[in-house]
Parts: C-alpha cells; structure tokens; sequence
C-alpha cells in the first residue's frame, strides 16, 4: 500500500438497488424461534430485503449499474470493463459480470467477477484503479457488488437467516482529471485464509461436490461461527480503518463520513468506542437491509450521496470485512 496524495482515479457515479420485497423480523419469527426483539438488540436489523422468485443476482446488478452509469453522465456503451463482486453469482460459470455485459446490450469487453465476500466491493473497486492506471484502453470501468443472499441461507437456522438479505451497489470508475485533488487516494486490502470454515459454504465446489449426502446435510447453505467471526469484525474494521489513515498522514477528525460494512450495528458500535469516533460519523442503513455482503459497502455510498451526507470536498472512509477471511479500507475524497 502507498500513500495516495494524487488521486489518480476517481468513482464518476454510483447507483444502487433493492429488491421491493421486503422480510421482516416478524415474518421471521413466523418460520424460526425468534422475536423482533431478540434480533433488534443482537444485531440492529429490523428487516431486509429478498429477491422475488426468477430475479437473479445479474438482474440486480444490472439495476444498480445502470443508476450508476446514468449517474456518471454516460451512456452503458461508454462502459470499458466490468467487474462483479458477488458470492452468490447466477451459476458457478459463465461469470455474473458476463450476465450484466449481455443484459446491458454490451459486447466484446472484458468481464469477470470477483470473490472476497463482503470486501468483494473494496477488491473490486482496487482492481479497476489497477486496470485504469496501466492500461489507457480502459476509460470507464463499471464495478459492482451483488448479491442474491437469500439463495444460500437455511431459513430453519436462526443464527443466520434473521442476517443477510439481498441488493447491490455500483460504481463508474474513471481516470481523475488533470490537476483534480478528489479520487480514491488510497486503498488497504487483506485476507487471512487460515480458518475458512468461520464463515463458508463448505459443498459444491471441487472438494465437497453436490451429492445426496452434501444435499440432505445442508452442506449447500452458508455456515458461520458467529462469535469467532464477531470478535475478527470487530478487531479488524479498526485495524483496517488507523492502517489508512496512518499511510496517509490522517487522523479520524480528517474524515467526513465512514461507509462501514453493514453486518451488525454492535460491530460498528465496538469501532465506534475503540476509535474514539461518535456514532453520527457512521453511515447505517443495516436496520432496513440487514447485511448485503459485497453490496453493503456500495449501497450505503449511494445511499449517503443521495441523501446529501456526502458533498464534494468530503473524506469518506470504506471499510469492509467478510470470509476468507478478507478485510478492506478505502480513503476517498469526493468530488
């Protein structure tokens, strides 16, 4: 990681969308033994949102590409690239992004997803500055983070289903102009792989394939130690958020605004008090959409710009964390 002092790409545009369906805890606690109050006071989340029946994660992505794309000032032929975050892509293979190319009536450009999980966003947005910077074929990149959560989750399971629910989040990335001073300044990534089974689905890929035993046992659905996973979210949003900072001579007053994962409000209340940073610096939306994994970050960036959080001149912090395990931070200067 370098310090960022000349911002060399810029996010153009951002969009975002929901599925209109929405969950609440009182649904849930119709399928589970739980109650509003029990997941309110665990996690903060009052309801979420999930997909209708035929609506796949490529059809939600391409909803927030096109806000974004339209909030760039362009047109979904002006798009040079796209990256897609997501771990919950519409079939293993071809990827999600290709899916979002054909139904943006695009052709002939590269395409391909990325899989870190809820840091997806932060993974991607990184390998789009790459692409920008070494390559001047590349004018306007179209990252996204997707996800169709809803299709992973065991609804009998409560320490799970009352969590995630689905969205996605985009962004236009594009070169900063000459002599600008807003962009992406700088970008920390990380990821320890020593315990994927915190956080996992551990059958259908090459080494647990689909069988009847993978099926009955619910080996297909997303498993989590939720109290490891708790004490490495709350560790590493302040760790990933000082890292940063430091780099780039930085202190918490610098910032504007912090765009954290949405997971769990008591997460970001622990980083809120490890910081020294009042509650009011964070954005939240997590009560109305639980956590959206690689949208969350996205969907709450646009969601700050619209509601007029984030102006030009602003420092907006990213950060993320998710399995792998995988960690993030991105420090922007909005324009």
């Amino acid at each position: 990681m370098t310090a960022g002092n000349n911002p060399s790409v810029y996010i153009k545009g951002v969009g975002s969308y929901v599925p209109e369906k929405i969950l609440t805890n009182q649904d849930l606690s119709k399928v589970v033994d739980t109650s509003d109050e029990w997941i309110v006071t665990r996690t903060g989340i009052k309801e979420r949102r999930v997909c209708e029946n035929g609506q796949e994660c490529s059809d939600i992505a391409v909803a927030a590409g096109r806000k974004a794309i339209e909030s760039a000032g362009l047109h979904p032929s002006d798009i040079d690239a796209i990256i897609v975050g997501t771990i919950t892509p519409d079939m293993i293979f071809p990827s999600t992004a290709c899916m979002v190319q054909k139904k943006l009536g695009l052709e002939n450009i590269p395409c391909t997803d990325v899989q870190a999980a809820c840091t997806g966003f932060l993974y991607v947005l990184d390998m789009a500055r790459g692409m920008l910077l070494t390559n001047h074929r590349y004018n306007n990149i179209l990252i996204i983070g997707a996800e169709k959560l809803s299709s992973i989750i065991d609804w009998s399971d409560r320490s799970t289903c009352v969590l995630f629910g689905d969205g996605a989040g985009a962004a236009v990335i594009a070169r900063t102009p000459a002599g600008a001073t807003y962009g992406v300044n700088d970008i920390y990534l990380g990821a320890d792989g020593s315990n994927p089974e915190l956080l996992n689905i551990p059958a259908g890929g090459s080494s647990l394939t689909a069988s009847e035993a993978t099926l009955a046992q619910g080996q297909h659905f997303l498993k989590m130690n939720g109290k490891e996973v708790f004490k490495f979210a709350s560790r590493v949003i302040v760790q990933a958020s000082e890292e940063i900072l430091n780099a780039n001579n930085l202190s918490m007053d610098d910032v504007d605004i912090i765009i954290p994962h949405q997971a769990n409000i008591r997460i970001i209340e622990n980083a809120s008090k490890a910081m020294k940073v009042p509650m009011d610096k964070f954005f939240i939306n997590l009560d109305r959409y639980g956590n959206t994994s690689a949208a969350s970050v996205p969907v709450a960036m646009d969601e700050a710009v619209s509601s007029g959080l984030i102006q030009a001149g602003h420092h907006v912090l990213l950060v993320a964390f998710g399995a792998g395990l995988t960690w993030g931070s991105a420090l922007v200067k909005w324009h």
